[in-house]
């Protein structure tokens, strides 16, 4: 049975490819984003189509659940490297009163909330790969720690809810996505090194390029959460492709898929970046039936292709054939 579901950050990447998947299957679908970091582009798919509506605002002030809603995906935050440093307090309240409010706001109605945490939860991780057992090891200080601590109290606000209110709730582990719709200016490492490729400009690598990221294509990440949303699993869940890569391999394929000439630089890395991030998915494999089907250098073209209609780059021809 078609459900109706709030989507908030539905304006961003990983949002607007949610409400794609869900109206695809035929659900009725509201978004809901500020527009602060999310663009109305992105939903240029749905918007207009029966089933959508959008609301632009914050989901801190959203003062109602439309009626009927079985379920909220509570996507919406600010999310890049760039987001730390640049809107900091921004961030600690989608991690914080934001929650709190889509919360309240479910418990009202008796909606299932599904929140989007991340693999951050992590910290400096001591587990290799990690598992959702493992506690972490975050620090409370610095730049990052907006996003990090955010994430660890939101799922602790959920938990809460869950154990004293009776309501049902999702915790998604997110780590690395990448594909089409990231924001151009975001300072994430795959959309930031395909314009460098693609505009023939020195490749920036953060530290010696050796820390390793596992990066999930973003279609893959939605079906996940799909499936996460549509099961009874309330312990948190890690989404994510188990295939480990480093930073420096990353940049590699891009200059393959590209066919760039451009070098590779070295720069300072940033305060509290993990050295490693690899999840171990056997939760989502063996509960959801869930596990990434897009290979790396498939979806690293699907973006590059993208990336070079956005920027008006000429398409490199392997691109322009691949998959």
């Amino acid at each position: 049975m078609s459900k109706h579901i709030v989507v908030t950050g539905a304006a961003g990447m990983v949002g607007s490819h949610v409400a794609e998947q869900l109206l695809a299957r035929g659900d009725r679908v509201v978004g809901v984003d500020d527009l602060s970091t999310g663009e109305l582009a992105n939903l240029a798919g749905v918007l207009g189509s029966d089933g959508f509506e959008f609301i632009e605002t914050d989901a801190c002030t959203l003062p109602e659940l439309p009626a009927g809603t079985d379920a909220v995906m509570h996507l919406g935050s600010p999310a890049s490297p760039r987001h730390f440093r640049d809107l900091p307090i921004e961030v600690l309240r989608a991690g914080s009163l934001s929650t709190l409010n889509i919360l309240d706001l479910a418990d009202r109605s008796g909606a299932t909330v599904l929140f989007a945490s991340s693999s951050e939860v992590y910290g400096e991780p001591e587990v290799h790969p990690q598992r959702e057992d493992y506690r972490g090891s975050v620090s409370t200080l610095g730049e990052r720690a907006c996003y990090d601590e955010g994430k660890r109290f939101s799922e602790a606000a959920l938990d809460t809810y869950r154990l004293r209110r009776g309501l049902d709730t999702r915790i998604a582990r997110i780590f690395n996505t990448y594909g089409p719709r990231m924001r151009l200016d975001d300072g994430r490492i795959v959309v930031t090194l395909v314009q460098q490729a693609l505009r023939g400009e020195p490749l920036t690598i953060h530290g010696d390029g050796t820390q390793t990221r596992s990066f999930c294509y973003v279609d893959d990440l939605a079906a996940g959460l799909i499936a996460l949303l549509d099961s009874d699993v309330v312990e948190p869940v890690n989404l994510g492709n188990p295939v480990e890569m480093t930073v420096l391999e990353m940049a590699e394929l891009i200059v393959s898929v590209t066919g760039s000439s451009s070098d590779v630089v070295f720069e300072p890395r940033p305060e509290n970046d993990p050295s490693r991030r690899c999840p171990d998915i056997t939760r989502a494999r063996e509960l959801l039936g869930w596990e990434p089907t897009v290979p790396v250098a498939d979806g690293v073209a699907r973006t590059v292709a993208s990336i070079a209609t956005m920027i008006g780059a000429p398409l490199p021809t392997a691109t322009a054939e691949a998959p």
